[in-house]
């Protein structure tokens, strides 16, 4: 946690170290990876999560998607992460103006376009926060991506072991700690 707070506040005052990025590193990492964070993050290519944390290689096993959806993809990498990598601390990153939240709020509109199936699949889980947003911000104006950023997002990211339908491989090993950030 302090290594990452430490990193973003390099970052946000524009004096980044980028360690750990030369090749006497790399050569360490080629037997294998510990790192202390896995980081769920958007695939925005704004939020960069080495760079605003101002991490190296092997400093952050991140795992993205556009709106930070829970998928099994992204539950599975999760429970690696803290199961068979020992990582202790979990963090969720949201930022203000995702184009996944704006596309679900932008869907729930009487006169939206109809989305390609894909697209309308990948914010599905994002649509019940569309509309708490909606109901607590009646139009006009019409909440921003930044205010449905803000929303409670509980549909879209659940604790890595949720939805596996067994026990978490993790057992004992599971994360100590999860937290939410956001940009």
């Amino acid at each position: 946690g302090e290594q990452v707070q430490g990193g973003n506040q390099r970052f946000t005052d524009g004096t980044p170290l980028h360690p750990r990025q030369d090749a006497d590193h790399r050569t360490v990492l080629a037997d294998g990876q510990e790192p202390p964070v896995v980081l769920l993050g958007c695939r925005d290519s704004r939020l960069s999560s080495e760079i605003i944390f101002d991490q190296g290689l092997g400093d952050l096993f991140v795992v993205r998607n556009a709106g930070q959806i829970a998928s099994d993809s992204v539950i599975g990498s999760l429970e690696y992460g803290v199961a068979f990598l020992g990582v202790p601390l979990v963090i969720v990153l949201g930022h203000e103006t995702c184009g996944a939240v704006r596309a679900a709020i932008d869907s729930l509109e009487t006169d939206a376009a109809t989305l390609p199936p894909h697209i309308a699949s990948l914010i599905e889980p994002i649509i019940p926060a569309a509309h708490r947003v909606l109901a607590a911000n009646p139009g006009p104006p019409r909440p921003d991506a930044a205010a449905g950023g803000r929303g409670d997002r509980r549909d879209t990211v659940p604790a890595p072991q949720a939805g596996s339908g067994s026990p978490s491989p993790a057992g004992d090993r599971g994360a100590r700690e999860r937290v939410g950030a956001r940009t």
